[in-house]
């Protein structure tokens, strides 16, 4: 009885083992990894939500603080919803706070008697937890942060040189005549540096979509 062979993507972490690895506080390289992939992507939507940098730093750690706190009693359960929804409430969350902090630092006014909008109505609108626009935002921000992690993580595992022609010739969009010439490189090298890249920032593309679902 032949069996089908099993495929590398199937063996790809998915969301449930990344969140059981995060259980473990003494697994750093796990910690590490989550917060390298999904850290510039809270910061990115905060300060699109309208915080300034120093509070999007703080609403980063905030809800990483608070990731960490539900670990130990976190069980997965996908009726509920996805990790990327489940991520997203967490951040929803802690941008709301940095809100309610910066409210509660602002002066007492009397409201305009000509009925302008004051900062504290427009604060007030950005925080609201209901509001669909940070929805938009996250969608938009996800799918760019999952390419730059993807793309930090194959850096790591090619050669200088086969990222630097990769980066020139499809990131950059370079014609291969200007990538040859200005790197140095032959055809042959252009065509596998593609190839070889590519390949692997699809994997990791579908591992990190594999995680968030």
């Amino acid at each position: 009885m032949n069996s089908a062979p099993t495929e590398p993507d199937e063996l790809l972490p998915t969301r449930a083992t990344l969140l059981s690895r995060l259980r473990d506080w003494e697994d750093r390289d796990s910690w590490q990894d989550f917060f390298d992939t999904y850290w510039r992507l809270i910061y990115g939507v905060a300060l699109r939500a309208g915080l300034n940098a120093t509070e999007a730093e703080e609403a980063v750690q905030e809800a990483f603080v608070s990731v960490a706190k539900q670990m130990p009693d976190f069980h997965y359960d996908p009726a509920r919803g996805s990790f990327k929804a489940w991520l997203l409430q967490i951040t929803r969350w802690r941008i709301g706070d940095q809100f309610r902090k910066r409210a509660r630092h602002l002066p007492v006014a009397q409201p305009p008697p000509d009925g302008t909008k004051t900062e504290t109505d427009f604060i007030a609108r950005l925080a609201d937890p209901d509001g669909p626009d940070l929805e938009a935002v996250w969608d938009e921000e996800w799918e760019k942060n999952l390419l730059g992690a993807a793309l930090a993580r194959v850096k790591r595992q090619v050669s200088p040189k086969h990222y630097q022609i990769f980066d020139a010739y499809v990131l950059k969009e370079w014609p291969v005549t200007k990538v040859r010439k200005t790197l140095g490189v032959s055809l042959a090298q252009v065509y596998l540096a593609k190839h070889r890249v590519g390949g692997l920032v699809k994997k990791e593309l579908r591992r990190l979509e594999a995680q968030a679902t």
